[in-house]
């Protein structure tokens, strides 16, 4: 008779422009620290980055309350809480579902911005504009050039790195999520919200880059201050040579290996 596993499961969220596939060396990493894994697509989202770039209409079009619905559904289906590890608008995802109670704990890495964050950097405008360029890609799916994915992931690290990362594992991206939460701060029941004053939500870690063009730190710090009425942990990690691609890139154990560390520190 085998023993139960005793830890939460872990439930990784990717974000636009990356398939799910592409957290497959993370998950080896954490089933080796004891954990059951998975890494579900967005609703839409093809099983293969082949697929996903043959067939962009059926990732076109979902919004963020569509992926929390989609995620939520997932983690429903569960003995119990998981802990959610999400990367960019995928970190937004895991501090929306861990505000809903939905999860034991989460690491947000370079999230996108939630509403009630007002820093808007030039750099970050410039790494959304292939979508906000054209009003009509709200309801579209819109890929990057291997250019647009250097200033907006791979800026930090060599260019053929930067290449091959977009060769392996870019898709396009529904725009519906960006302009959502572009509008967020003017929208009073915008979907970028996130309950972050509740004080019986799990843990969580906000991870940044401080290269990071898309998310630039300035985000990610004025994130932490909208949790600053509720108790409940909430930490931050800068890693301050690392851009958007953190979790994907050569480095991207150092990365694991700290939100590993810390999940063991909170007991989880």
């Amino acid at each position: 008779m085998t023993d139960l596993p005793t830890r939460p499961p872990v439930l990784f969220i990717h974000g636009l422009w990356l398939h799910a596939s592409s957290w497959a060396p993370w998950a080896e990493a954490f089933q080796a620290a004891g954990y059951q894994t998975s890494a579900p697509g967005w609703p839409g989202d093809p099983d293969t980055v082949e697929e996903a770039r043959a067939n962009p209409e059926s990732i076109a079009d979902h919004g963020i309350d569509d992926v929390v619905a989609h995620y939520a559904g997932i983690i429903a289906g569960l003995d119990t809480k998981p802990i959610l590890v999400g990367h960019s608008f995928g970190g937004m995802i895991a501090q929306k579902l861990l505000g809903q109670d939905r999860a034991a704990a989460a690491v947000a890495i370079d999230a996108a911005q939630i509403k009630g964050v007002l820093p808007l950097p030039l750099s970050a405008l410039r790494a959304t504009l292939p979508v906000f360029k054209n009003p009509t890609n709200k309801h579209k799916a819109v890929s990057l050039t291997a250019e647009q994915f250097r200033f907006a992931f791979g800026n930090a690290i060599p260019e053929e790195e930067s290449q091959a990362l977009y060769d392996a594992w870019t898709i396009p991206a529904p725009g519906k999520p960006l302009f959502e939460a572009a509008a967020a701060n003017f929208n009073p029941h915008s979907p970028a919200a996130v309950d972050t004053a509740n004080e019986l939500r799990g843990p969580l870690l906000l991870i940044m880059g401080g290269k990071d063009h898309t998310v630039p730190e300035a985000v990610t710090k004025a994130t932490l201050k909208q949790y600053r009425h509720s108790d409940a942990v909430t930490e931050i990690l800068e890693f301050p040579d690392r851009a958007h691609s953190l979790t994907i890139d050569h480095g991207w154990r150092e990365v694991a290996d700290a939100a590993l560390a810390w999940l063991g520190k909170q007991g989880l």
